[in-house]
């Protein structure tokens, strides 16, 4: 578990940049005139339907966990790998949420019988918000 003493390395400012970044552009992504319009129709919700969604910090936490543990594992594996810019950690980024996250969501959203348009979506953010994220981190290791 050499690797785990990477994170005595990591560029705190970097992680924290990387996370705003995510949620940022997680914020817009999900905006009805980008393509929340198009995510709402493709899950069969209202923008109304999800204003009544029940369970507060239940919902965000979680989300913004994952999103803080992805920022922190792509700063240890960029410092591990010595990609120090941030075209290095940009493309680092883009491959891992390509192979990870997309394919994922393709699996997924493929056995739950969900619309290619949710898978596309999703996918697309993820990717975006993974190579800012590695983008970032690369420029300042």
């Amino acid at each position: 578990m050499d690797w785990l003493s990477y994170i005595s390395q990591i560029n705190w400012l970097a992680v924290l940049l990387a996370f705003v970044a995510t949620m940022a552009i997680g914020f817009v992504w999900y905006l009805p005139a980008v393509v929340g319009n198009r995510w709402m129709a493709a899950i069969g919700k209202t923008e109304e339907d999800l204003k009544n969604i029940s369970g507060g910090a239940g919902i965000w936490v979680p989300m913004m966990v994952a999103a803080a543990l992805t920022a922190v594992l792509l700063a240890v594996l960029i410092s591990k790998l010595d990609l120090d810019n941030a075209l290095a950690g940009g493309f680092f980024a883009l491959v891992l949420a390509l192979v990870f996250r997309a394919g994922g969501h393709v699996i997924h959203n493929g056995f739950a019988g969900r619309p290619a348009a949710v898978t596309l979506i999703d996918s697309g953010h993820d990717v975006v918000a993974m190579t800012v994220a590695g983008a970032i981190i690369g420029a300042m290791s």
